[in-house]
């Protein structure tokens, strides 16, 4: 009778924890990323506009070495994105910006980043909207290092990975 009874309440413990993993009729929702765009998924966008996570990075090479990279990343990105992009795209690329900019290892580095975001949404119209707002930001930060400001004209030029448009 123990066993049973065991066998029981397991049985009735594995329907209860399965039965609130169903899926509604309709499928999964997948979760909206994009800030207020529906308030019944349980998402705010806090996710995307939220604090920078890392801490301050104190190595100054290691700063600069990751800036460089950095950049060189968000701008490859900018320059392989379609010129014609869906809304799902599009949105995508508005995530990831703002999620690389929270996650960026260097926080204090990402709060400045999150500052400029606040005031200059990236632009996902379209390759070359992005690309333009990517160098635009750009040289707000290096205006605020001191650094000299990249003439945008050139954009395509300096960051040409050499990829191609091969399928």
């Amino acid at each position: 009778r123990v066993v049973l009874l065991f066998v029981l309440v397991a049985a009735f413990i594995s329907v209860l924890l399965l039965g609130s993993y169903r899926e509604s009729a309709g499928g999964p929702k997948p979760p909206q990323l994009v800030p207020g765009s529906d308030s019944s998924s349980g998402h705010n966008g806090a996710s995307l506009t939220g604090h920078a996570i890392a801490p301050k990075l104190g190595n100054a090479t290691a700063k600069a070495e990751l800036g460089r990279a950095a950049w060189k990343v968000l701008h490859t990105t900018f320059a392989r994105f379609p010129e014609n992009p869906t809304d799902d795209e599009k949105e995508a690329l508005r995530s990831y910006v703002h999620l690389f900019q929270r996650l960026y290892p260097c926080g204090e580095c990402a709060e400045h980043f999150g500052k400029v975001l606040a005031k200059y949404p990236p632009q996902v119209s379209s390759r070359s909207a992005a690309a333009m707002w990517g160098c635009y930001v750009h040289n707000i930060v290096n205006k605020r290092l001191k650094k000299p400001e990249f003439n945008c004209e050139n954009i395509g030029d300096a960051y040409d990975c050499g990829c191609g448009d091969d399928e």
